[in-house]
């Protein structure tokens, strides 16, 4: 599949594995894409991203994401258990503050793991993104796959980034609406 992938998507998937290494992350996750997303300029996606004001809030973001993986969330699960257990009277970053001053930061994070050899496999989300946004290409009718469909594929998915990018104002439908603006027309 890699090598439908443009210039362009192919640097957002190394920059995801760049930014694992930086992060000390296990994997490359959704988060890891989101975050090349927004390290990129002059592609469609950072364009959609710039106009809909998430490249100016993109330390929000980061530390959006940076939060959840602090907590170790399940990427579905983002802020419905969190408010769940709220309503019950249970303050998660109480509880994430008690363990970290225990353990250390970051104990509830998601264990590191490595691939064969020794690189940084993809998450089962990731892989998703992945999928999704051949699948979004091929119901566009191009052959190739852009940065643009990685976004669309962030924005349609279940996990963190996609909650993410949700609470910052970016859907499905706000993307396309962007992308189909004539001035973004490549």
């Amino acid at each position: 599949m890699f090598e439908k992938f443009t210039a362009s998507a192919r640097e957002v998937v190394r920059g995801a594995v760049a930014c694992a290494d930086r992060t000390g992350s296990g994997t490359v996750g959704e988060e890891e894409l989101l975050l090349a997303l927004l390290d990129r300029e002059g592609t469609p996606a950072a364009g959609a991203l710039a106009a809909l004001g998430v490249t100016a809030r993109r330390a929000a973001v980061t530390e959006a994401l940076a939060q959840a993986r602090r907590r170790g969330d399940p990427p579905s699960e983002v802020s419905a258990d969190t408010v769940a257990l709220a309503g019950l009277g249970i303050d998660v970053e109480e509880i994430v503050s008690r363990v970290e001053a225990e353990h250390g930061v970051g104990a509830l994070a998601r264990p590191k793991a490595r691939g064969r050899f020794g690189r940084r496999p993809f998450s089962r989300e990731a892989k998703s993104v992945l999928e999704r946004s051949l699948r979004i290409a091929l119901g566009r009718g191009e052959k190739r796959i852009g940065d643009e469909h990685l976004l669309l594929a962030l924005t349609t998915g279940t996990g963190v980034a996609t909650a993410v990018l949700a609470d910052h104002g970016v859907t499905r439908a706000e993307v396309e609406r962007v992308l189909a603006e004539p001035s973004r027309a490549a």
